[in-house]
């Protein structure tokens, strides 16, 4: 007597079913699709053998794997989960709540894998292969997307996805989650609006772009703003006049890459008011400086970095790597360009929050000069939770643009 078969291979002889159906309607919708996948369920024998629940199972994971992200799918309808860690065939993690978990989940095949990073790629016109391992690229919800091939990636494709809300994070959200003072964030917005150029600088995963889309909410309505990005996933809200920029990798089939420097040349000609660069991390940093010195008050950018001193010297590292120029004129264009630092962090009981603002107050003999306006002081813990105060140290030395703004009597 034969056993009975096991319930992946059942679903694999469906799936094969379903295939040969579809390849006669490569234009097929969701409907018609999960219609053939029931039908294709019904007229399998030994789907007999399969309890109704088991069977709604089967068709759920089958349309999941035509037409959606295959085993991701259901992680990443999931609103709590904030990265999506693929390492290899067998091993899937999620983050929750600032906490790694593993889900038990995997992918049936490499080649399954291996599909699934090509079709987010193809999605925005990228491409990658073993001639080009690596792909930075977005999901059609704006989500960060890291990829990564054998042999580049010793255990087997690698896949990062960095989900963001589905409801944007504003202002009074990070109030209400204490990750900056009403002070702060009002003495910000007034910073922003008045055309101070504000880099925000932190760790991987402490909330930088969150933190530059809530910034670019004061931005006033009638200015044209420029956002240029590796991959796009900035939420620009309230902006009519707004251009959006990401960067392409070179491919195999002959089309030229486009970097952050050039979309910076390229947005330098397009009548800014404002630029906003995503994040510099390379040779770009003396592009986004001289965009910050020639006239686009109020631009933005992020910057990985340990604190807001580090910035400053990681500012410098990398456009001393891009070009040669004297250390005290770089030095020079930073304190001309960069009003303010915004630095991020993660404690240790996971949260975000602002931990410093500081100001670029100028130049010194000893070099650039910087005065912290805000601290972030812990004062103790309730429940596991770390509770503290981002206290005011210092008041604003430079206040000529709120000056020209108007903006003058502002209580600091």
């Amino acid at each position: 007597m034969t056993e009975p078969k096991h319930y992946s291979d059942i679903k694999a002889d469906v799936f094969d079913r379903i295939c040969d159906r579809l390849m006669k309607n490569a234009g097929a919708d969701d409907e018609y699709v999960m219609r053939t996948i029931r039908e294709c369920i019904m007229a399998n024998t030994d789907c007999t053998s399969l309890t109704p629940k088991m069977r709604a199972r089967m068709c759920h994971e089958l349309f999941n794997r035509i037409r959606r992200m295959d085993v991701l799918q259901d992680i990443l309808d999931d609103d709590s989960v904030t990265e999506i860690m693929v390492n290899g065939v067998d091993e899937i993690f999620v983050e929750r709540q600032g906490r790694l978990t593993g889900t038990g989940i995997r992918f049936e095949s490499k080649d399954r894998l291996i599909d699934i990073i090509g079709k987010i790629a193809s999605d925005v016109n990228r491409t990658v292969n073993l001639s080009s391992p690596i792909l930075d690229a977005r999901l059609p919800d704006g989500s960060r997307v890291n990829a990564v091939l054998d042999p580049t990636a010793i255990n087997g494709p690698a896949l990062t996805i960095r989900r963001f809300p589905s409801r944007p994070v504003d202002a009074a959200k990070l109030i209400e989650f204490g990750s900056i003072s009403q002070q702060a964030l009002e003495f910000l917005g007034k910073l922003v609006i008045s055309g101070y150029n504000i880099l925000i600088s932190g760790s991987t995963g402490c909330g930088k772009t969150t933190f530059l889309n809530v910034l670019s909410s004061f931005i006033p309505e009638d200015e044209r703003v420029i956002t240029i990005e590796d991959a796009a996933e900035l939420r620009i809200m309230g902006i009519r006049n707004l251009v959006r920029m990401e960067t392409r990798s070179a491919t195999t089939s002959g089309c030229n890459g486009i970097t952050i420097r050039d979309l910076i040349r390229t947005a330098l000609r397009m009548r800014p008011d404002r630029i906003i660069v995503g994040e510099v991390r390379g040779e770009e940093a003396i592009d986004m400086l001289q965009a910050f010195n020639v006239g686009q008050d109020g631009s933005l950018s992020t910057i990985h970095a340990n604190s807001a001193k580090d910035a400053i010297s990681r500012l410098e590292t990398m456009v001393m790597l891009s070009t040669v120029i004297p250390v005290e004129a770089l030095r020079r264009q930073i304190a001309s360009g960069v009003d303010i630092i915004v630095h991020l962090g993660r404690l240790r009981d996971k949260s975000r929050h602002v931990m410093e603002i500081k100001e670029v107050a100028g130049m010194t003999k000893d070099g650039i000069d910087t005065r912290s306006l805000f601290v972030f002081r812990e004062t103790g813990m309730t429940e596991g939770r770390i509770e503290g105060d981002l206290v005011r140290t210092n008041e604003l030395i430079n206040t000529g643009k709120l000056v020209r703004r108007g903006l003058e009597d502002y209580e600091q």
